[in-house]
Parts: structure tokens; C-alpha cells; sequence
């Protein structure tokens, strides 16, 4: 008897839960962008909540919720309800750098579902227009010549320019003074207005003011050139072969949402990279498609625990320090 009646409230729930996936969305959804408004996230955020609507049938509405290099914003939607309606927008500084930097309230792996992977980002070397330096071997003397370290501004400990900027460090043998910000974008406004040095950027982020002659670039971390940026060279032309790093950024959700509501998002996110529109505006911020046989939930998860192997003892070997 009691086998029977765990039995039938095993049904009743997996019938419940259907139901819920079935009636999925009804209501606008979250986005939780863990920067500010106006940077490489938040941009490819809302290019991706645009098309994803049409597929869902709802709204998605962004939320910057700053500091602490992505964190506290990630933190957000851990705690929110598993019911599809929260999503956790992050990338390589969020969702995996952060666990060896912060004291987190959450795991990285155990407390998030992952949805699906997003366009990459190569990061940028740029630099405010008052350096003299006019190529990347020009920019590293000058650097060098410094007597205190250059400053280079970051979107705070662990974000994705602090780790190309430590990654930096080693390759060149350059020491920097970094200078957090709650994003990007407002680290960028600082270079454009001369207040510190150089930034390792996403390019998405600096490309429109590289092209505005606003801020100098130098080489892009990767192996061939961006399409969006076709003048400037590789690190490895332009004399840095051992400096490449990309930025990938993802989608998840909190641990426990309904398996058909994960479902339902990706098909979303997969039908939004696979417009041409879309692709067209990512491609032109600088961004790189992912593989489409990556672009499943689990890809995502196995990427990301690769990723925190991968990165963890960098991080920790540098002995990131959080004020």
C-alpha cells in the first residue's frame, strides 16, 4: 500500500510538473545581468531577450544588478525561485573565476542549471590616446618605462578584464595597477577621458570607440582576426604569441527548475543565434557563434566545469586579493 501511494504522488508530480512546463511562460521573465547597463553583457543580453520573446511569447526583462565582479548579481538569481522566470546571464569572470576569488554563498556548479552556451568574446588591448605608442611592441616599452605600474581599469576582482589582465601580467612580465569598476562600460568612459592607461577589454565593449578614434587598440587575444576590427592585429602578429584568452558568456537558471522549462529556454536561445538578424548584430560587436552541437544544456555544464579547472589555479597562483 505504501509503495502504491508513493507511487501515485510520483505521478501526480511529474503530472503537475508538466502541466507548469506546458503553460511556461505566462508572465514576463528576468534576465539578471550581473554589470552595468551599457556594457558587453547587458548589450548581448538584450539582443538575445528581443528575439527569444518572439519564440516564448513573453517579454524578457533585463536586470543589472552590480558589484562585486558579477556576484552579488549571480547571487540573485540563485536565490530566486526555480521556475523558469529567473535567468542568470554570466560568463567566464561570473560563473567560474568568481568561486576562486570570493567567499560565495552558492556554488557555482551545484546551486545553477545550465541552459545553453553564447557567443564568445576575443578581449581587446586598448589604450587611452595619449600613449604615444603606436603598435603593441611600442605600447609593452612604454609600459615597461613606467616608474609606477600602469593603471588598467577592470569591471572588478575575477571579472573577465582582471583575469586577461593577470593573464597579461604573466605573458609580458608587465605589472598593472588595476582599477575596479561595477562593469565595463563605465571603465571604458574613464579610458575614453583619459583617466587610466589601458584596459584588456572585451572588444565588443571598446570596438565602436577603437572605431570613433576615441581610444587606441593593438591586438586582439586570438588567433585570427575579428571581422568587426579587421585592421587590428592578432597578439601573435603583432608580437605576444602567448597571450590568447576568449570570453564566453551562458545562460542558466537556479538549481531545480523543470527539465521542460530548461528545455523551452534553449530551443529559445538556439532559435535567436540561429537568425540571421541576430547573428548580424552579434558578429558586428565582435562576437563569435559557438559550434551549433555546443549549443545544448549540457554542453554548457561540461564547458564550464572544464573552464574552473582550467582557470581556478591560475587565479589562486596570482593570489587574488578582494578589498
Amino acid at each position: 500500500m505504501r509503495k502504491a501511494i508513493w507511487a501515485a504522488l510520483a505521478a501526480l508530480l511529474i503530472c503537475s510538473g508538466v502541466a507548469v512546463a506546458q503553460d511556461y511562460p505566462s508572465h514576463p521573465i528576468t534576465i539578471i545581468v550581473p554589470f552595468s547597463a551599457g556594457g558587453p553583457s547587458d548589450a548581448m543580453a538584450r539582443i538575445l531577450a528581443e528575439r527569444m520573446k518572439t519564440s516564448l511569447g513573453e517579454t524578457l526583462l533585463i536586470e543589472n544588478v552590480t558589484g562585486a565582479g558579477g556576484s552579488i548579481g549571480v547571487g540573485r538569481a540563485v536565490r530566486s525561485p526555480a521556475d523558469g522566470y529567473t535567468i542568470s546571464f554570466g560568463h567566464l569572470g561570473t560563473h567560474v573565476a568568481n568561486g576562486a576569488v570570493y567567499k560565495l554563498g552558492y556554488d557555482l556548479v551545484a546551486d545553477l542549471d545550465p541552459v545553453v552556451l553564447l557567443p564568445s568574446n576575443p578581449m581587446i588591448i586598448v589604450s587611452k590616446n595619449a600613449i604615444p605608442a603606436k603598435s603593441l611592441s611600442e605600447l609593452l616599452a612604454w609600459l615597461k618605462s613606467r616608474p609606477s605600474p600602469p593603471t588598467a581599469g577592470t569591471a572588478g576582482a575575477g571579472s573577465g578584464s582582471h583575469i586577461a589582465g593577470l593573464y597579461f601580467e604573466n605573458v609580458s612580465g608587465i605589472k598593472l595597477q588595476y582599477v575596479p569598476y561595477r562593469g565595463t562600460a563605465p571603465a571604458l568612459n574613464d579610458l575614453v577621458a583619459g583617466q587610466i592607461d589601458i584596459m584588456l577589454d572585451q572588444t565588443s565593449n571598446s570596438i565602436n570607440q577603437v572605431r570613433a578614434g576615441n581610444i587606441r587598440a593593438y591586438a586582439v587575444t586570438d588567433d585570427k582576426r575579428v571581422t568587426s576590427a579587421p585592421d587590428v592585429p592578432t597578439t601573435g602578429e603583432a608580437g605576444l604569441p602567448g597571450f590568447l584568452m576568449t570570453l564566453w558568456s551562458g545562460l542558466w537558471v537556479p538549481k531545480g527548475t523543470p527539465k521542460e522549462i530548461v528545455a523551452k529556454l534553449n530551443a529559445a536561445a538556439v532559435e535567436a543565434l540561429n537568425d540571421p538578424a541576430v547573428v548580424k548584430q552579434l558578429e558586428n560587436l565582435g562576437l563569435r557563434m559557438p559550434p551549433k552541437d555546443q549549443l545544448t544544456p549540457e554542453a554548457l555544464g561540461a564547458w564550464q566545469k572544464a573552464e574552473i579547472a582550467k582557470w581556478w589555479p591560475v587565479i589562486k597562483a596570482a593570489n587574488v586579493k578582494v578589498d
